[in-house]
């Protein structure tokens, strides 16, 4: 028998093969570049503070070719979906959330990130059961604070992640109501395109099929394909990886602290939500590639004029001001909502 273990896999499995690998034709690689010409156009000005986030997200290599997938390789419509997401991250600022603010939803382990499937997606697991604070915004930005982190695991070429979401002893009072997974579901299907890999729910009880029932109407057929109810998860991630509850090997034991200065560690997260030098020396990275995209090339480039003392005092300006900024009631026009 395994030993057990406050150890969280934070990288796959040595197997591990990668997949999939988006390759694309030179017509696709046209809209994709055409797409990022249409992104890098909307930036904020280099004064903006969070200007310098916005381009590293920009710049990630999975970003724009995701919107164009996303979108059927329609380009009006990548460009409508891609600029409905730079305005909602500029909102919400998901890559800038407080560890300490979001810290409180972690206490039980109802989100936790562990472990990688065959393909090298990051693992999150999502236990209903566990929930231990009320409905509020805090709980929507813990969730997506977690999908920001699984992406941050990503190994490369991988971009996409696996929820699983086990509903041993969850009840009517601890399952999220039908209006907050609407509203949970808009944000993965708006927002983290082409990011879930995978949803595998198990241990879900008849009590509560009828929540699936409710939320499908509401699920897009992307989505809906990659559903499956009680899979052979050995089949699926590797025994290592997969948590004994499961049948898989890993006898992982949850430890509040443990669990979460690994996971903040692991991502670079500082205590005010930045990863200044992180960021810093992409954007000089950035700063000195031209546009020189080549068929087939889906890395997106952009000429910064920004000179690095300059990156530095807008990294400094928006670590002040994210620390100093409350977590406002949101509204619903801002999809800031609430969520288990």
């Amino acid at each position: 028998m395994s030993m057990k273990t406050h150890e969280v896999l934070v990288s796959p499995a040595p197997e591990t093969k990668v997949a999939p690998i988006h390759e694309y034709t030179e017509e696709q690689a046209t809209k994709i570049k055409a797409l990022r010409e249409f992104a890098h156009s909307l930036l904020l000005p280099p004064t903006d503070p969070y200007h310098p986030w916005e381009l590293r997200w920009l710049n990630k290599p999975d970003t724009i070719p995701r919107y164009s997938r996303a979108s059927k390789w329609n380009l009006d419509d990548a460009r409508k979906r891609i600029k409905a997401t730079i305005e909602w991250r500029r909102e919400y600022k998901p890559d800038l959330i407080l560890p300490e603010e979001v810290r409180i939803e972690s206490e039980t382990g109802k989100i936790i990130i562990n472990g990688f499937d065959r393909d090298g997606r990051p693992i999150i697991y999502m236990r209903p059961g566990r929930e231990n604070t009320e409905t509020g915004p805090r709980q929507l930005r813990h969730l997506v604070w977690c999908l920001e982190r699984a992406k941050d695991l990503m190994p490369p070429g991988q971009e996409s992640l696996v929820i699983i979401v086990d509903y041993k002893s969850t009840t009517l009072r601890t399952n999220p109501s039908i209006s907050v997974a609407r509203k949970v579901l808009h944000i993965l299907q708006q927002h983290y395109v082409e990011t879930l890999g995978r949803a595998l729910v198990v241990n879900l009880p008849m009590l509560l099929s009828f929540f699936y029932k409710g939320i499908s109407p509401f699920l897009d057929p992307v989505t809906r394909d990659k559903m499956r109810f009680n899979p052979d998860l050995q089949e699926l991630i590797p025994s290592s990886h997969l948590d004994a509850d499961f049948g898989g090997d890993l006898h992982y034991e949850f430890e509040p602290k443990s669990y979460w200065d690994q996971i903040v560690a692991a991502c670079g997260i500082a205590p005010d939500g930045t990863r200044a030098e992180k960021i810093v020396g992409e954007l000089k990275e950035s700063a000195m590639v031209e546009d020189n995209t080549v068929s087939g090339d889906t890395t997106p480039s952009l000429t910064v004029s920004s000179s690095e003392t300059a990156l530095e005092e807008k990294i400094a300006d928006l670590s002040v001001s994210n620390k100093d900024q409350d977590a406002a009631p949101l509204t619903e026009q801002q999809v800031l909502v609430t969520v288990s």
